[in-house]
């Protein structure tokens, strides 16, 4: 069983760090052909694809990292996992460094890789647990009951002599996640675990590992994302990377509140009612676009409304009151690319804690 998180103290600063990463930089040499070696007689310096990256996560925290591809969201998950050695910076896992204590961090922590032909798909699941089981030296005599135990907290514990072929995007990610609980990690990095999934499914994955993992079993998480929807509606905190820097960290309020602009979108009979202009004159709204009409006569109409979500409560029992139809009055979150451009024009490129 998982050990449930500490809760006996205040949880800031390294010293309580489930994860604990300081400065933490790689470097890579960009690729370069024969002849682009041959005509500058050297390779081309090294570039950091991992930047000084500082961040602390908690016992019993889901923690993002969300950034596009390229941001060095993967790399850092090497780093964590002892697959590749930082070239500078220090990280700590449970208080374990991850160069001179790489065998303690094993022990402790497990990578759930995004790619699901890691499985042997003829193979059942329980045989895939079973040979990752002796890959791992689990004890023959515990094999067995974590086996089943790590089957039935995924709910795959019905699925008998099944191939994992004709199991499903989501059932195959299970599995993945099954196959890292078998050495009972108190930590989880998730790589774009929801990517091949449908949005049904990965709601549900995200509740599974919210309810059982986390609540259940005082798992701590870090989840590697692009998904800005995924990330806010999911973790605890994100940290916010582009090209291999850390831009902002914090919890997911703090951060939609002070960088997400105030988005809404409003199902509406008429987009182009005065009651709209009314309001924009009284600067209570901003209209953005009006998306196409639909079939049965509706139109989404985005805009931005200030101040906290009071204040769209106020914008909808005003347009209400006009005689404005109004189906749905949502928010919306930023984009990746919209919440990273507006950190950077807030900060001036540099670093934001929320």
């Amino acid at each position: 069983m998982f050990a449930p998180p500490r809760r006996d103290g205040v949880l800031d600063g390294r010293k309580n760090a489930a994860v604990s990463v300081h400065l933490l930089t790689k470097r890579y040499a960009p690729r370069a052909s024969a002849s682009e070696l041959v005509r500058f007689a050297r390779r081309p310096a090294p570039v950091a694809v991992v930047d000084r990256v500082s961040l602390d996560v908690f016992s019993g925290e889901v923690f993002g990292l969300l950034g596009p591809n390229g941001a060095g969201k993967t790399t850092i998950f090497k780093m964590l996992s002892t697959m590749i050695a930082p070239d500078e910076g220090t990280a700590r896992i449970a208080g374990f460094d991850v160069v001179r204590q790489p065998a303690d961090v094993r022990g402790v922590l497990a990578s759930v890789p995004a790619d699901e032909r890691s499985l042997n798909w003829r193979l059942s699941a329980h045989d895939n647990l079973l040979l990752f089981a002796a890959l791992q030296r689990v004890a023959r005599f515990d094999t067995g009951p974590r086996i089943a135990w790590a089957l039935q907290i995924v709910a795959l514990q019905d699925t008998g002599a099944k191939r994992v072929a004709e199991f499903s995007s989501g059932m195959r990610q299970r599995l993945l996640i099954a196959r890292a609980l078998l050495t009972r990690p108190k930590i989880l990095l998730l790589d774009e675990p929801t990517r091949t999934l449908d949005p049904l499914s990965a709601r549900e994955l995200r509740r599974f590992l919210r309810d059982e993992l986390v609540a259940r079993y005082g798992c701590t998480i870090l989840l590697a994302t692009h998904n800005t929807d995924e990330a806010f509606a999911f973790c605890d905190r994100v940290a916010v990377l582009d090209r291999g820097r850390v831009l902002a960290t914090g919890a997911t309020h703090a951060l939609s509140a002070q960088f997400g602009e105030a988005r809404y979108r409003v199902l509406t009979r008429d987009a182009a009612d005065s009651a709209f202009a009314l309001l924009e004159q009284r600067g209570l709204l901003r209209r953005i676009s009006a998306i196409e009409r639909t079939a049965d006569g509706w139109t989404t109409l985005e805009c931005t409304i200030a101040g906290d979500p009071s204040h769209s409560a106020d914008v909808l029992r005003m347009l209400v009151a006009l005689g404005v139809e109004v189906a749905r009055l949502e928010r919306v979150e930023p984009s990746l690319a919209d919440l990273i451009t507006r950190i950077i024009a807030a900060e001036g490129g540099g670093r934001a804690d929320a």
